[in-house]
């Protein structure tokens, strides 16, 4: 367990990267995701037919895995777009509203029994975003936007917990991966009809952004967090990432100067999410010993 959570908060450290670089990309959201997936999709299959590392799937089992990868990326498309809309704080914050809907989901798809614990714990974090949605009325789009990707991402979480014992971690992110990459394959015409990009390709800075946050950000955190998800819970696997926030917006405060354009309400809502994670890590070590 100690070394499932160690990888665990390491993913968790990478993914606070996420943020700022969706802030660094001047690609939309759509675009932006859609080139991430892609160079992920490509090196990760070409380094494990290298490596001979491509585990063996039934048919049935890709298929589950193809649609279960659909969801993480619609996720990623909500989480910038609420980035793009607000900025990287409000939409990191919004993520940690996560634990709350993995609570209420979680139940519904496993053997799981509704934990009041987990309900309260994640309620301490929606308090924490109503707070910052409730006084500051410039970044409402973008909270809701950012509660959506929020939705999503639990749901990923607790559906890939079904499947984790299907292959090894790094097989089952390259059929996830590759099934978000049909899905906005498929539904880009219409989302660019919509949504008209600045621009089509990446620019040269646009690729260094794109290959970190490719192969750090996402091959080796979703590898990291899927080796995790064998030994901790899904829904301390999602409290947890609410440390996430507190990485990306240290950062957003150091690069981009995000505090002096925050309301003064931002900063105990940040507070109520925080809470949470320490009462989710007293709770795991409690139940522990």
């Amino acid at each position: 367990m100690k070394q499932a959570l160690i990888k665990l908060h390491l993913a968790i450290f990478l993914a606070g990267f996420t943020g700022i670089l969706g802030k660094l990309i001047g690609l939309n959201e759509g675009l932006l995701v859609w080139y991430r997936i892609a160079i992920t999709v490509v090196t990760l299959y070409a380094w494990l037919r290298y490596r001979k590392q491509l585990g063996k799937v039934t048919a049935a089992a890709v298929y589950r895995l193809m649609g279960v990868g659909s969801l993480i990326a619609l996720h990623w498309v909500f989480f910038y777009g609420s980035i793009k809309m607000a900025n990287v704080s409000i939409g990191l914050v919004c993520f940690a509203s996560v634990g709350f809907f993995t609570a209420l989901l979680e139940p519904l798809f496993t053997a799981k029994k509704i934990s009041r614990a987990e309900i309260g714990l994640g309620l301490l974090s929606l308090l924490g975003i109503y707070l910052i949605f409730h006084f500051d009325m410039r970044y409402r789009s973008g909270i809701l936007v950012g509660l959506l990707s929020a939705i999503l991402a639990a749901l990923f979480s607790v559906l890939n917990k079904r499947y984790v014992t299907v292959t090894d971690s790094k097989t089952m992110m390259l059929y996830e991966l590759s099934g978000g990459l049909l899905l906005l394959t498929l539904g880009m015409p219409l989302y660019l009809h919509y949504f008209p990009p600045v621009y089509l390709l990446p620019t040269a800075g646009d690729w260094l952004w794109l290959l970190i946050l490719s192969w750090l950000c996402t091959v080796l955190a979703m590898d990291l967090m899927l080796q995790s998800l064998k030994k901790v819970s899904a829904f301390t696997q999602n409290l947890s990432l609410n440390l996430e926030p507190v990485y990306g917006i240290l950062m957003a405060f150091f690069l981009f100067h995000e505090n002096a354009s925050l309301s003064p309400s931002f900063y105990p809502g940040v507070g109520l999410i925080a809470l949470s994670v320490v009462l989710q890590m007293l709770r795991v070590r409690r139940t522990r010993e």
